[in-house]
């Protein structure tokens, strides 16, 4: 993985009349070098996309072992602790976006194994099956992250994207139930499941917080698409509980 640095564009002198200005897939480049551009109306370019995994960036003369500062470009021998890995070698600090929603997405996942293990105890395997379905789901959208890569198209729950939103907007089609207001009243394995409903929707607020540029364009639509799907996912599972879907799923 190359990178490309805003020092590096102003020392190229791009003509006045440039508008386009084309990189190699495997080049980082830095958002400084993306503001430079777009203050000077040219457009970034990616080449054909190749996917690469995790590699390091090596810097003349620092050495293959070098770390990168993502903002700035810079070079750093060891990783400062105030930092933290986006991709490789290349360093952001640890209140970025993309950090944030990596913690969001690990926090997820441990809520879903956390109620795996209650439906597990209540003998109820068909939950225990549908929660893992939603947790390769968050597994595959985390490592589509790190690695840079395109998710493919989703299938959660049997369905496709489409057969997702048709159940999740008509519970009393498929499962027979009027959608439900969340109460105590419902019991603790609905209660539960509702919440984890509200998790996704908080960490697909923080992938279009971490993947919308400030210019409004967006990054990874695949992901936030992903999510506010796989927290439909999460209500259908909500309604099949409440429903009776499930073997002891009588709301309690």
């Amino acid at each position: 993985m190359k990178i490309l640095t805003e020092t590096m564009l102003r020392a190229a002198a791009l003509a006045e009349s440039t508008t386009e200005y084309q990189v190699e897939p495997d080049v980082f480049v830095t958002p400084l070098a993306k503001e430079y551009l777009r203050d000077r109306g040219i457009t970034l370019v990616y080449m054909e996309k190749q996917q690469e995994v995790m590699t390091r960036t090596p810097l003349s003369g620092h050495g293959a072992n070098t770390y990168i500062d993502a903002q700035t470009g810079d070079g750093y021998s060891e990783k400062p602790e105030h930092m933290t890995h986006l991709r490789g070698n290349i360093l952001v600090p640890k209140t970025h976006p993309r950090i944030e929603f990596r913690g969001l997405l690990d926090s997820l996942q441990a809520e879903i194994i956390c109620l795996q293990t209650e439906a597990d105890a209540a003998g109820c395997e068909p939950l225990v099956k549908d929660l893992g379905d939603i947790l390769e789901n968050s597994r595959q959208i985390l490592g589509a992250e790190v690695k840079d890569e395109p998710l493919e198209p989703m299938t959660l729950l049997g369905m496709n994207d489409r057969d997702i939103r048709e159940h999740s907007h008509n519970p009393k089609k498929f499962l027979g139930i009027d959608h439900p207001i969340p109460s105590y009243k419902m019991g603790k394995m609905a209660v539960a499941l509702n919440r984890l409903r509200t998790k996704v929707r908080e960490t697909e607020l923080s992938a279009a917080h971490a993947f919308t540029a400030v210019d409004g364009t967006v990054e990874r639509p695949d992901i936030i698409q992903y999510l506010n799907r796989m927290s439909s996912g999460v209500y259908i599972v909500f309604c099949r509980w409440l429903a009776g879907y499930y073997e002891g799923g009588s709301g309690r």
